[in-house]
């Protein structure tokens, strides 16, 4: 698997070249001569365009313990992105953010989601930690089934900037839900284990809880390794980590597939599914895990879906 790196140059190079002027007209964002800003362009404009009572709120430092903070449900700050705390301008570029930061159709399912979870992304928050220009810097979006980080890669061996969560409060049945399509991918790859691989990858108690929903550096993980697995094997397990990382944009997956290959690759991962809690008792396993040294990918399917994902060097 092919090697990818990503520099914060770019991030630095773009925020620091912003003029508060070129931020509004008739109502709408402008990113100049730009019509394909990246999320970093426009969450420095977005900064720039802040008043004094605004960031007083809404930015801290880098070191405040909230950047640490990720949950399935929360508000990092007390306004909301469609209040009117913020400008129409304001709130336009802060869901611009949210597209750059997601690929086109990983842009469609958040959409879809926050507005059936929340009423849609102006029901959100966001902050700043640390300026835009900085040598540490993170730009963080929160609400109900929706954690989004942005740090222009100045933090070295973490993804996105921190775990992230995404989820969708749909109860009818799994298959109604945004993500379902996800574990149909993993449940591909148990499809195409053998008896004793089974036994090694189905865990027979309940998923663990939100707490441990990060990189863990206790080893031996349990779970079946994916160096066990065939070549085919492996290849399906990769088209869950593609379902997974294909919601956001592409610079962060091949970020991500970059520290994993540090680990060892796919081969370092274990895959863990979880018998409890099969909502429909059809052997189509709601609850489950990937998890390695640089990776945490957390899913509970049931009743709905709370999800993590955690690709980050502890070393």
């Amino acid at each position: 698997m092919s090697i990818f790196h990503y520099s914060r140059r770019s991030f630095l190079a773009a925020t620091s070249v912003v003029s508060a002027a070129s931020l509004v007209s008739s109502g709408r964002a402008v990113f100049g001569s730009n019509a394909n800003p990246s999320a970093e362009t426009v969450i420095g404009e977005l900064f720039q365009s802040l008043t004094p009572i605004q960031r007083e709120t809404v930015c801290k430092s880098f070191a405040d313990p909230l950047r640490q903070q990720v949950s399935a449900n929360w508000h990092v700050v007390k306004p909301l992105i469609g209040s009117d705390f913020f400008s129409k301008s304001q709130q336009n570029m802060a869901i611009e953010i949210v597209r750059q930061l997601t690929s086109e159709e990983g842009f469609e399912l958040i959409k879809k989601q926050t507005d059936y979870d929340d009423g849609g992304i102006e029901a959100y928050s966001m902050a700043w930690f640390g300026k835009p220009g900085d040598d540490k810097f993170e730009w963080m979006l929160t609400g109900r089934h929706l954690t989004l980080r942005a740090d222009g890669n100045t933090q070295e061996k973490v993804v996105f900037g921190g775990p992230i969560t995404y989820g969708h409060g749909e109860e009818s049945s799994p298959e109604d839900n945004l993500f379902y399509y996800q574990t149909k991918k993993f449940n591909e790859v148990y499809g195409s284990l053998n008896e004793s691989q089974r036994k090694t990858a189905l865990l027979h108690k309940s998923i663990p809880n939100e707490s441990q929903h990060k990189v863990q550096q206790a080893k031996p993980f349990v779970g079946l390794p994916a160096k066990d697995l065939s070549s085919d094997q492996l290849e399906l397990l990769n088209g869950t980590l593609t379902s997974v990382l294909g919601v956001y944009r592409d610079e962060d997956s091949k970020e991500a597939r970059t520290l994993l290959e540090t680990a060892g690759g796919l081969k370092s991962l274990y895959l863990q599914y979880y018998a409890e809690e099969d909502m429909k008792a059809d052997g189509v396993w709601d609850m489950w895990r990937i998890v390695g040294e640089n990776v945490c990918i957390h899913f509970r399917g049931s009743p709905h879906v709370h999800a993590f994902v955690h690709i980050q060097s502890m070393s």
